[in-house]
This record gives C-alpha cells, structure tokens and sequence, in this order.
C-alpha cells in the first residue's frame, strides 16, 4: 500500500502531541497524529484531570466536616466511593471526547493504533485497520511516559496498585501504603487519607516532595501529620509480602528493617519513558535512562526527528509538553521560537494543603553562588484566608540581592496552584523586586501575600 504524505507526523496525542498537531495545522501544515489507546494521552484519562476530580470530591467532604465552623449544619456526612469514582471517569471521558472534536475543527488525520519508525520520514501505524504507512519530513514523538515498577513492588491491580488502579479502586483502603512522595504520591495519599484511610507515606530521600524548596516541604509534614497521616522519611521498601488479606512491607529505616501490615500499596516511585517498540536504535535516535535526548528546541540526532513531553526528560510535566509542542510546530513550520526555560515552569501538587513553585529553592540559589534576599508570609496574616477559614500556609519569594531578580517563588496552602502563575508571569517578564513591589494587588484576595512576602524580603512587610 502506498504510503499517505503529511508534512509533520505526531506520535501520542496526549497534552504534549495534540497540541503540536493543532498548531501545526494553524500554520498550514497537513498534519497527522498517531495514538494507540486514549485521545488525551494518560494526563487527560489518567492523570491530571481524573485525579483533580477525585480531589476536588475529597476536598468538598473535608468542608462539610467543617460546616460548624461557617454556622452551617450538615449531618450523617459520607461518601459513594464508587459515584466518586464515576464522577472522575465522566470528566475524563467528557474532556477527551473533547480532543476528538478539536483535531477535526483543525483538520488534523488521526489514526488509532502503534506507531514505528521504518527510515526516514515514514513510519507505520499498526491498528484495526491492519497496517499503514505514514511519510513526513518532521516526525514528532510524544508517546509520554508510564509508572516506573522497582523489583519486589509490582504492582498486581489487586493489594498493590499504580496510578490507574488508585482511580479505579475495588475497595476503599482502610490501612495505605503509600509508596513515593512525589505529587503523584502525595496526591493520592491526601485524597485517601481524606476519604478515612489509615495513611502511611515511605520516601527514600530526607523529606517528603524532594524536589519542593526544604521550608514548605517542612510545613507540607506538619499538616499532613496533623491530619492524622504517618511520614517514614529516609525510608526504603526492600519487599513486599503479599497474602490474601493484606501486605506485610519490609521497610528499611536507619540501617534496620522493621515489618509493618497494609491491606493496600500505592506504588508511586516516579516514571520511565514509553521508548519501546518505536523502532529509535535503529533509527539511531539515543536513549538515556528511558528518555530520548534532544537539544534545546526539542530536536533529536536524527534530521527531521523530535521528541517533546514526558518521554525527553523532566520536568514531567503536562503544561512543559503543550508549550513544547507548540515550539516544535512553530519551528517546523518555519517560524523562530524561543526554547523553554525549565526554570520558569511552575510545579503543582493538588494534595491537601496545596504546593506550588517556580524557579530555584533557597538551597539551590545557595549553591548556584547567589547573594539573596528571601521573604515570607503567612495565611495567618491575609484577611481573605481568615475569611475562606484557609488560614494554614506561607508564601516564599528568593529574589538575587544584587540584581533584584526574581529567582524562584514556594507557596503551601489554599489555591496556591493558581497563585503560582503570578510569578511565572514576572520570571517571564524578568522582572525585579521593584516591578513587583510597585504593583497594585486587589483586595480582599490571597494574591496580596505575594506581595507581602516580596515586601518581606526587603523589610518592608505590612501586615506581619
């Protein structure tokens, strides 16, 4: 069978790859996209998006706990875990049906099945239409990334679960385990944790949300344990014992190994990217650790060859693979698109309190050899946080003493992830302390502690 023509190929059409091909097609390119499972990839069906509505649900259930505190009545207070779950599952599939429609609005081709590179510029697609040949002379891999599974802690769908199984629970956990505290493990150990799992979190590194700045990771501990959760920090499980009520962990803590029992483990140890089947050794595509490495403007080795999201490396975030995606297409198409800057990427964790960041931790400032300026303020000093009755949490600004930049910005507490983005915006902008300290902030609202804490560094501070 003759090979179709595009002029730019898209393999994975998660967050990354679906908007690659709808800007690519913006720009007049002929477009095709290649996926094997979901429109949407694992972030729309099962990772960001379902995991926002189990916590959102969560969320709502820990404030009708609260309905005395804001003079409100609410009795006999439970959940459906099972409408819960349904509800997720809906706006998941509400959202990639979504997808569907936008790629034929843009008039992009997509075909359902696996995709292989076969030389280049062509590829085949192996589906229920049998096999197909597919030619461009701009190939885009966005095929994302899956859980990673550490020998001993495969997860069986049954007492040890991945990131799918914990959206699709057969039971509600009674005593967790939760494997991992980056955001995917903490979120799921919020949300269960929440719901009336006996909680316990295991991280290997020295605090939980290893990559968060040391100060709010500290303040995240203390809520999570006052909330009733158990924090194992500098922890390794060696092995599981599985049975048919339960687990027996074997955890490794300061050179001794004690057991303890779990009906239920959540393995969230981090991920490893999707490179097989895709035919790159043999393209001769290089394969780091399960990442394909490329330069700067998401290029890989081979001429014509790119690699955007989760499967080229961290951050592994949904928002860094659209922006990439969107370079790529830019860059494709002849345009000339600034590469992205990690540093300037906010991380999120939706647990419960929220955390938020964007450029460089105070340690890592350090390091880097900067003179700084750092400033804080609490929750406890914003009149809308008291109003809301969100009063736990901080707001942290590193700015360069020397220049005035903004080197990175830390928060904990309520709505944090969308605050966040105010000082993405001014990391864009290079901004200073002063652009920042001369904005007006509307009041009553929790964005005046940004500004706040940016006083605070330099001393002037008003409400603390």
């Amino acid at each position: 069978m003759a090979a179709q023509n595009f002029d730019m190929i898209v393999v994975g059409a998660g967050p990354g790859g679906y908007v690659a091909a709808i800007r690519g097609a913006q720009l007049g390119l002929n477009v095709a996209i290649v996926e094997r499972e979901h429109l949407g990839g694992i972030c729309l069906n099962w990772g960001c998006i379902p995991t926002k509505a189990l916590l959102r649900s969560a969320e709502v259930f820990h404030l009708m706990h609260r309905a005395k505190e804001f003079g409100l009545k609410a009795d006999n207070i439970g959940y459906d875990l099972d409408a819960v779950v349904a509800r997720s599952r809906g706006v998941a599939k509400q959202l990639s049906g979504g997808i569907g429609h936008l790629m034929k609005k843009n008039k992009v081709t997509v075909f359902m099945g696996a995709a292989k590179l076969t030389g280049k510029g062509s590829l085949t697609v192996t589906g229920a239409k049998g096999e197909e040949t597919l030619s461009a002379p701009h190939i885009v891999l966005a095929t994302g990334a899956r859980a990673r599974e550490l020998p001993g802690l495969e997860a069986d769908g049954d007492r040890v679960w991945t990131y799918k199984h914990a959206l699709q629970p057969k039971r509600m956990p009674k005593d967790l385990l939760v494997i991992g505290s980056g955001a995917i493990g903490i979120e799921f150990a919020s949300f269960y944790n929440t719901l009336g799992a006996k909680t316990t979190v295991v991280e290997v590194m020295d605090r939980i949300l290893p990559v968060e700045d040391a100060e709010i990771a500290a303040f995240a501990k203390k809520s999570f344990v006052k909330q009733g959760m158990t924090i194992l920090e500098k922890a390794t499980v060696k092995k599981l014992d599985r049975d048919a009520s339960g687990v027996t962990a074997h955890i490794e803590m300061n050179g001794k190994v004690e057991t303890r029992r779990f009906d239920t483990v959540i393995s969230a140890v981090g991920i490893v990217g999707n490179v097989e089947g895709l035919g790159l050794e043999e393209q001769g595509v290089e394969v780091d650790r399960t990442h394909v490495v490329t330069d700067e403007f998401c290029r890989t080795k081979v001429p014509g060859l790119y690699a955007i999201g989760d499967i080229a490396g961290a951050p592994w975030l949904a928002h860094k693979a659209s922006h990439e995606g969107v370079m790529v297409a830019e860059l494709i198409a002849g345009q000339k698109p600034h590469p992205i800057k990690p540093n300037s990427i906010a991380g999120c964790t939706y647990c419960h309190p929220q955390v938020a960041s964007v450029g460089l931790t105070e340690e890592k400032a350090k390091v880097a050899g900067y003179e700084l300026k750092v400033g804080r303020f609490p929750f406890i000093g914003n009149g809308k946080a008291i109003a809301l009755g969100e009063a736990e949490g901080m707001v942290k600004t590193i700015f360069d003493a020397k220049t005035g930049e903004l080197l990175g910005a830390h928060m904990v507490g309520a709505e944090v992830t969308e605050l966040i983005q105010g000082y993405v915006v001014g990391r864009s902008l290079e901004t200073t302390e002063a652009e920042l300290m001369e904005t007006v902030f509307p009041h009553p609202t929790l964005s005046e502690m940004m500004h706040e804490s940016v006083l605070d560094a330099y001393g002037r501070a008003l409400h603390i």
